[in-house]
Formats: C-alpha cells, structure tokens, sequence
C-alpha cells in the first residue's frame, strides 16, 4: 500500500497550541514524500504528572483501573487538538484512541504489554487518504478493558504501530538533537551519535546514559528490524538528522511480527 511513516511527538514537543501549530508544519512537510504516514502523539507537556497528581489527591492507593482511564486522557487531548489543526491546514487528520487504532495489551492496568495491534482500521484510512493521529500510552486489554502502557508507552505504541503497518521506520521528534553518547546534563563532551545500530541504542539507553528513548521501544525495533530516528522539533534544527538507529533484517528474530507478549 505504498510507503509508509510512523511519526512519534513527545510531550516538550507538544507544550502548547504554539507548538501543536509547529509540529502540523513538520507534517505537512514529511507528508509530501510519504503515501501513508500515521502520527503517534504523547500527553502535553506536564499533563500526565498533573493527572497523576489528582490522582494522589484523592487516594494515593486508587483503583488502578480507573488510573488507567484518569490517565489515558492526556493523550486523548493531543490527539484532538492535533487533528483539529491539521484539518484547519487542510490535511485529512482523524484522532484515534489506542483502542479505536485496535492496540491489544495484557490486562495489567498501568502497566500493560502490547500483545498485538490490528491494521483494519488503518488500512481503510489509508485507502481514504486519512492521516491517522494516534494516541500513544494506551490500548485495550483482551478483556475490553483500557489500559496504559507504563514508562516508555507513547514510544512504544508508535514502534508497534511501524511494525503492524510494515513502515520504513519510526521518527521520534524530541527535545534533543538525537541519542547521546551521555548524558548531556552531567557530561559537557557527550556527543550525539548520529548512526547506530540497535545494540548500541539499547546499550545507551539501558546504561541509563541517554534517557531520550526507552529501552522497551528499542527492544522491539530490534526484534522487527525496524528503523528509528531521532531528532529535534526545533525548527533552527530542521536541517540537522538525529541519530538514526539502523535497521537489519538479519536482526529480526522471526519472519512474523513480533510485539511484546506472546501467550
């Protein structure tokens, strides 16, 4: 069905209807050299914390399900709004819940693993010209319950969202230039690495040395061989690539799709 990206925008990204108008220009721009392109969008900057605050306020021992469905708002907001200044561009956005999208988890609320996702939906979107604008840190569990996907979720949901539909890969727009190889907070001399290849990235990341990709995405990019990017929303660093995590077949641990948990 043509060539296809997933496009993942984190919460700094998504600060405020400023930047929702910022990032519509990045995509409007990707879009033109794409046949199919989905969009997977994090809480606002701040909001999940807030959320989870309100939480605490009434009862820091809460129910976990309805944790689950106080906290998959965020996302939902992204996804609304997002859509909404896309159509105002005119571009065909469509805002789509993790369980609308067909994003199947394990039952364990806050925390859930992603167990498979359906392409129906997406497919008849793409066949309409629709840009999907997908809410990440969530899905349904097998028992039709919501979920969200703990630490690491919204990268996660985009991942899984590239292997389902067979994407050329994942960019992940940040706020940062790219992986490093430290932390740039306590290390002056880290640099970002701009080609590596998934051992790499999940030494990184796992070695807590880079905090802008969580290692469970990476895992799961290395189990497909899929390919990843990462780099700035910034738009003084348009012209700048990340650091782009190479994808080998070989890599790939089975010929079928492979998400988090298999029964």
């Amino acid at each position: 069905m043509g060539k296809k990206l997933v496009l993942k925008f984190g919460g700094a990204s998504l600060k405020d209807i400023s930047h929702f108008e910022n990032v519509a220009q990045i995509i409007e721009s990707v879009s033109k050299n794409y046949d199919h392109i989905c969009i997977v969008v994090s809480a606002m900057e701040g909001m999940t914390d807030y959320l989870d605050f309100l939480v605490n306020q009434v009862d820091i021992d809460a129910s976990k399900r309805e944790k689950d469905m106080l906290l998959s708002v965020g996302e939902r907001m992204s996804m609304a709004l997002l859509a909404m200044i896309l159509l105002k561009r005119g571009l065909s956005a469509v805002s789509l819940t993790g369980s609308q999208v067909g994003i199947i988890t394990t039952t364990e609320h806050t925390n859930a693993k992603i167990i498979d996702v359906k392409v129906e939906k997406l497919e008849s979107l793409f066949k309409e010209g629709k840009i999907p604008v997908i809410a990440g840190f969530q899905g349904i569990s097998v028992d039709k319950e919501i979920t969200t996907l703990g630490r690491g979720g919204s990268d996660t949901t985009a991942v899984a969202i590239a292997i389902a539909i067979g994407a050329e890969k994942v960019v992940f727009y940040k706020d940062v230039e790219g992986v490093y190889s430290n932390d740039p907070k306590t290390d002056s001399n880290a640099t970002v690495l701009t080609v590596l290849s998934h051992k790499e990235a999940l030494s990184v990341v796992g070695e807590g040395k880079s905090a802008v990709l969580h290692p469970r995405c990476v895992q799961m990019a290395y189990n497909n061989g899929l390919t990843l990017q990462v780099r700035s929303f910034d738009v003084k660093l348009k012209d700048k690539i990340g650091s782009i995590i190479i994808s080998s077949k070989a890599d790939s641990k089975s010929k079928e799709r492979v998400f988090e948990y298999t029964s």
